[in-house]
Formats: C-alpha cells, sequence, structure tokens
C-alpha cells in the first residue's frame, strides 16, 4: 500500500513551497512565538490536510495548475492545524508529539497558548486577505469547531450515557471539520457549481470520520511504537470512542469500570480485555469502511489527472493503517 509521501508525490513540489512559506509568513513578529513556530513545522508532520487541499485544487484546475489562492488556502489549512495541535497538547498534556518535544514542554504552557492563539489570528489574517467571504465563512467556522469538539470532549470524560451522536459530532468537529470545509473552500474559489462544493465537502467530512475511527481503533490494537503513546491512552483518559461505545452495548460490565474512573488495580485491563473480546472492533472496523466508501464515492465525478487517482486512493489509504 501507498504510503503518505507516494500519494502526495504529485504536489511534493508545492508543499515544500507552502512549507518555505509558512516560514516567512510567520517570521515577522516574536521571537520565542517565531521559535515556537519554526519547531512545530520542522517537526514533520504528514502535511496531509494542505496536501489534499493543493490535490484537490490541482484536481478541479481544467490545466492542472496551481492558483496562488488555492495556495495560500493550502497554507491557511496548515497553519490552523498547527494551532490546534498545539492546543491539544497543552490539554492533553503531553511531552512529545511525532517524537518531538511539545511547545509547551519545550518553552512553557503560558508560550504554548500564546503561539497556539498567534497561528489562529495569523490563519484568520491571511484568510481575511483571501478576500473570498465565503471562505472565510467555512475556515472560521472550523476554528470555532475545533474549540467544540474539545470542549466536548472534555464534558464527556467517563461518560458512559453519551450516544454515539455525541462521538461522531465530537469527531467531526476534532477531526472531519478542517478537511472538508477546506476541500468546499478550493471548490468555492475555483468557482464550481453547489452540487460539486456539496461533493468536496462530503468527501473531507466523510474521509475525516474514517481517519477518527482508525485512530481510535489503533488505540486499541496498535502497538505503542505504531501510535507513538501508550496503547489505549484514550480510554485510560476517560474518552469513549467508537469501539468503547459499541462495547458498552454488548458488555454492560465496562459502565462500572469507566465510571469508576478505573480507580482499582486491573481495571484498565479488564475494560481492555472486554472492548477486545467482542464485536466492537468488527464493528468500528465495519464503520471505518462505510465512511471511506462514502468518501471515495464523492469525488467519482474528477477528470482523470494524477491529483485525482491520488485523491481516490486516499480512502482506501486511511483504511490500510488497520492492516
Amino acid at each position: 500500500m501507498a504510503t503518505v509521501a507516494e500519494l502526495l508525490q504529485p504536489v511534493e513540489a508545492d508543499l515544500d513551497a507552502l512549507l518555505a512559506d509558512l516560514r516567512s509568513l510567520i517570521g515577522a513578529g516574536h521571537p520565542i512565538l517565531q521559535a515556537a513556530a519554526e519547531h512545530l513545522f520542522a517537526a514533520g508532520g504528514k502535511r496531509l490536510r494542505p496536501g489534499i487541499v493543493l490535490l484537490l485544487s490541482r484536481a478541479i484546475d481544467p490545466d492542472g495548475t496551481l492558483g496562488s489562492r488555492h495556495r495560500r488556502l493550502a497554507e491557511i489549512t496548515e497553519m490552523i492545524h498547527t494551532a490546534s495541535l498545539v492546543h491539544d497538547d497543552v490539554v492533553d498534556e503531553a511531552s512529545t508529539r511525532r517524537g518531538v518535544a511539545t511547545v509547551h514542554s519545550r518553552f512553557n504552557y503560558r508560550v504554548a497558548v500564546l503561539a497556539g492563539d498567534f497561528l489562529f489570528a495569523q490563519a484568520s489574517w491571511h484568510l481575511a486577505n483571501l478576500d473570498d467571504l465565503e471562505v472565510v465563512k467555512l475556515l472560521s467556522r472550523v476554528i470555532m469547531d475545533l474549540a467544540d469538539g474539545e470542549v466536548r470532549q472534555g464534558l464527556f470524560r467517563y461518560d458512559t450515557g453519551q450516544s454515539f451522536e455525541t462521538y461522531l459530532e465530537k469527531s467531526y468537529c476534532k477531526t472531519a471539520s478542517l478537511i472538508a470545509n477546506s476541500a468546499r473552500s478550493a471548490g468555492v474559489l475555483a468557482e464550481l457549481p453547489q452540487p460539486r462544493l456539496e461533493d468536496l465537502y462530503r468527501f473531507g467530512r466523510q474521509l475525516g470520520l474514517a481517519f477518527q475511527v482508525v485512530d481510535d481503533i489503533l488505540d486499541f490494537t496498535g502497538s505503542d511504537q505504531q501510535l507513538g503513546k501508550p496503547a489505549a491512552s484514550d480510554l485510560a483518559a476517560g474518552y469513549l470512542t467508537a469501539p468503547v461505545l459499541y462495547a458498552l452495548e454488548e458488555k454492560p460490565a465496562l459502565a462500572g469500570l469507566i465510571e469508576r474512573e478505573f480507580c482499582e488495580a486491573g481495571d484498565l485491563d479488564q475494560a481492555l480485555a472486554l472492548v477486545r473480546g467482542c464485536e466492537a472492533i468488527p464493528r468500528s472496523r465495519a464503520l471505518a469502511e462505510q465512511f471511506s466508501r462514502e468518501a471515495h464515492e464523492a469525488l467519482q465525478w474528477l477528470p482523470a489527472s494524477e491529483a485525482s487517482t491520488a485523491l481516490l486512493a486516499l480512502p482506501e489509504f486511511v483504511l490500510s493503517r488497520l492492516y
């Protein structure tokens, strides 16, 4: 199966230019914030989100070229994503991300919160300068959704009464909203008709949800190395994801362990055994496959090109992380 780098190959040069641009966009200003931002963009993420925007921009352009506004949209997408990671790490008190010290552990919490704010503010400024009100609305919504998702995640910790709907809304806010709304924005800038904008949004939404469900499955099936954090760390922190919510339907005993916040020795191991010992993981896998299929269907209208081939391979790639 292809790697992320292989899938993003048609826009590899665009992504290199994007990184150089991000450094200069953020360069002006405060030395500490600059150091924090530099540190982030050097941390070598997969660049999947801006990559999707760049691939879509090339795929929907009749000549396959990339305009300056689409390039800027991809940069804004990466700024928003990175800002949200800085704040997530503060909330989660994570000491590393992708094997690199997090901003707050390298500087301090105040700097990390401010660096995240700084990136959100810069993204908003460059967003306004695109001079497209529709795109401003779409991406401002994303910034709201990211905060909303983080708050919801905190509110529903150890809450075994939450609905599956709540879980999907939180997953949409935290993971899918940015991909969905930036994909749609690429179509808005290209002046595509309304039905096509809906397709782009749907592609991003379902791909983002598939991505999140796969992540949630890996929390139970992946190794510590693969995850870059201890397995079942979400469950230990009280975040109830698809496998847990499905397991609660089959194994009522699980509720008691969660509600007492795994306070007794062996509680967490017992909870893990319950989740792994029922249909929860296969059901979660089927859900991820459904989202992935829907994402693939949403882009069937794209004309054949290197970029569209890569885009249509993405849903399958998201699932491949499970095998």
